[in-house]
This record gives C-alpha cells, sequence and structure tokens, in this order.
C-alpha cells in the first residue's frame, strides 16, 4: 500500500510517496531528457540496476557516479567531483539528479543540483532510516567542512521524495539504529503520543517490521512536512527540528566524522538539550529518563566517553550555524510536544548539562 505525504510549499511543494517498490513509486518523467544517478559505495551495488532501469522506461538517459560511503564524503572534493561529472555526463538545465542512498549522498547531492546550473531537478531517493524521516524532506542539502558540520549549503527543494521501505531491509544494523534517534526526535518536539507510540512498538521496530515501519515512517514525514510548510528557510518554527543538533554537530567535528553516525551523535545531544531544558524549563526528570530509556533501548548512545572534550566541544558550538554572535542558540523543552528555539543558556548551565551526560547514571 502506497501513502502519500504532501509538502505544501506552493510551486515547489512535491511529494513523499511512500511504498515498497521502485516501479510504482520513481513516476518522474524523462522524455529523452538525461539523468544522473548518484549513490555510494553502499547503495549502488544495490539498488543502481534497479533505478536505472525504472528511470530508462520513464525516458531518461541514465549515467552514474558512486562516492565512497560515509560522512567524509560531504566535502568541496566530492563536490567536485559530481559536478564536473554533471559536465562531462552532458547534463543540461532539463536534466535531473537522482540522489540515490543516505543522507551523504542526499545532502551533498541536492547542493550539487542547486548550483549545478544555477540549479537543476532534484530526486530523492533515500534508503537510510534517517534520510528518509529527517535529511531526505526540506530542502536542506549542503557539505561539511573541517570546522563544522553543514557549513556550506542552500535550501533547494526536490520534485519528490521516493521511499521504498523494502531497501531498509538491507540497512546495516547501526545505521539502522542511527535513525531511530531522530525518529525518537519527533515525538519529544511536537507529538507526545508519538512518542508513547514508539514507547510500545520498540520491539515491532527493532526487528523492522513492515507495517510498523511504514507508519512511522509516514508520521515522521507528516511531522515534517507540516513545519516545513510553515517555515521553509527556518525563520522560527523549523528550528525545533534541531533539538540536540547543537552539541550533536559538535560531537560530530571534534570526534572525527564518522566516529560518532549522525543518529548517534544527535542520541547524545538529546540527553544533553533534556538536562538543559531541566534547569531552563523545568522538563521533569521522569519525562527526561524516558527519553534515556527509549534511546538506549534503541541501542543509541546515551553516555559521553570523552569527558576532556568540553573545551573543544565548546568552541565547536559557538561556530554552529545556528549561533548568534558565536552564541550557541539552543532548543529546549518544557514537556513532550512543548518546545522552545532560540534559547541563549548561561555557561554554568552548559557545563553542568555536559558533566551529566558524562557521567550517566553515576549522577
Amino acid at each position: 500500500m502506497e501513502t502519500i505525504v504532501r509538502v505544501d510549499l506552493g510551486e515547489r511543494g512535491y511529494d513523499i510517496r511512500i511504498g515498497a517498490d521502485f516501479a510504482s513509486l520513481l513516476q518522474v518523467k524523462g522524455a529523452g531528457r538525461s539523468a544522473l544517478i548518484l549513490a555510494d559505495s553502499n547503495t549502488g551495488p544495490l539498488y543502481r540496476d534497479a533505478v536505472s532501469r525504472i528511470l530508462a522506461k520513464c525516458g531518461h538517459v541514465c549515467s552514474y557516479l558512486e562516492i565512497p560511503a560515509g560522512e567524509s564524503s560531504k566535502c568541496l572534493e566530492q563536490l567536485g567531483r559530481v559536478l564536473e561529472h554533471a559536465v562531462g555526463a552532458g547534463l543540461d538545465r532539463k536534466s535531473v539528479l537522482v540522489a540515490l542512498g543516505g543522507g551523504v549522498v542526499g545532502d551533498l547531492g541536492g547542493f550539487a543540483a542547486a548550483v549545478y546550473l544555477r540549479g537543476i531537478s532534484f530526486l530523492q531517493v533515500p534508503t537510510s532510516l534517517l534520510a528518509m524521516v529527517d535529511s531526505a524532506v526540506g530542502g536542506k542539502t549542503g557539505i561539511n567542512l573541517p570546522q563544522g558540520k553543514n557549513l556550506v549549503g542552500a535550501f533547494y527543494q526536490p520534485v519528490a521524495v521516493t521511499v521504498n521501505l523494502q531497501t531498509l531491509q538491507t540497512l546495516p544494523e547501526r545505521e539502522y539504529r542511527s535513525g531511530l534517534a531522530e525518529v525518537v526526535k519527533y515525538g519529544i518536539i511536537h507529538d507526545a503520543a508519538f512518542f508513547d507510540l514508539l514507547e510500545r512498538e520498540q520491539a515491532a521496530l527493532l526487528r523492522r517490521d513492515p507495517s510498523v515501519l511504514g507508519q512511522i515512517v509516514a508520521r515522521c514525514c507528516e511531522i515534517k512536512a507540516e513545519i516545513v510548510s510553515r517555515d521553509e528557510r527556518e525563520g522560527g518554527l523549523r528550528a525545533i527540528l534541531n533539538y540536540g543538533h547543537t552539541f550533536g554537530h559538535a560531537i560530530e567535528a571534534v570526534c572525527g566524522y564518522g566516529t560518532y553516525l549522525h543518529g548517534e551523535a544527535i542520541s547524545l545531544g538529546m540527553v544533553y538539550a533534556n538536562h538543559v531544558s531541566g534547569m531552563c524549563y523545568g522538563f521533569s526528570a521522569v519525562a527526561s529518563r524516558r527519553v534515556r530509556d527509549l534511546l538506549a533501548g534503541f541501542g543509541l548512545p546515551v553516555q559521553f566517553e570523552r569527558c576532556e572534550e568540553w573545551g573543544r566541544l565548546r568552541a565547536v558550538m559557538s561556530s554552529d550555524k545556528k549561533a548568534d554572535r558565536q552564541v550557541p542558540m539552543f532548543v529546549l523543552v518544557e514537556d513532550m510536544g512543548t518546545v522552545h528555539f532560540g534559547c541563549e543558556v548561561p555557561e554554568d548551565v552548559l557545563q553542568a548539562a555536559y558533566a551529566h551526560v558524562c557521567e550517566g547514571e553515576r549522577k
């Protein structure tokens, strides 16, 4: 059964099509136009041939480029490779770039599409849970710099998002669990009943039950589509999607991209934000423990082991793209589904929360 979620952005609006078959989901007509399929060394061997055949039947003339798997490919070097390949493949302004993979492929491919010939069509075909529920939806594209994550990028909406839930069955366990962190985030920031559902369906999600996954992915997409439709360029409300990301992005930068997967870093970031929220907005210890327990139940880290890194982490948070005059801004929770964004936090609170994350259950 196919589910369609609309991202309502007027002439830039598009559908998120959720199902279990590429043939029925990929319906972008080509009429002889060229298409560049961008994948990584994990997703390409699995899905390149199937996607190429379907796009060819839709009238596309396909070329293919594969990048190394991993966060380190979200860089200027790989961006240059994509753009040079696009020129060599003869892509023009009516061509389409197809991002077949997880968040790295989608972010890099989307940014390349945004800047090549000042913008060509872009199709998101996410194959990881994290990309399906978060990075493939909403038009954020970009690459990392050594100084921080996503410091170069653009808002650039895809023409469609095609979610084939069957691809989750081939996703490595660690990558799958990483995606569950962003799933948990939606319950915290927007939908307390959804958080309750995640607690009830924890076992089913861990065994990747297709019917439960379809329900969970669709609800995450609905929440993000609603938020993006109201605030496309993060002038206000959309900032709540960054819950846990200020500290989480700092962990990724300081520890080295790939040491912690994105969802693992965001799990730690949400534990950190919970403590800050408790001190600033009275987020209850009971609610904070529920979040921690669910994250831990999904096999995600909830205690940071490198406690000597505070100075470096704090410096990176000041250069975060959400910072205001080098002051880090936080999304904080008052209660499940009730959040505040653009919050400046006293320095002693930031340090106290860090001690909690490092000491874990001993505190």
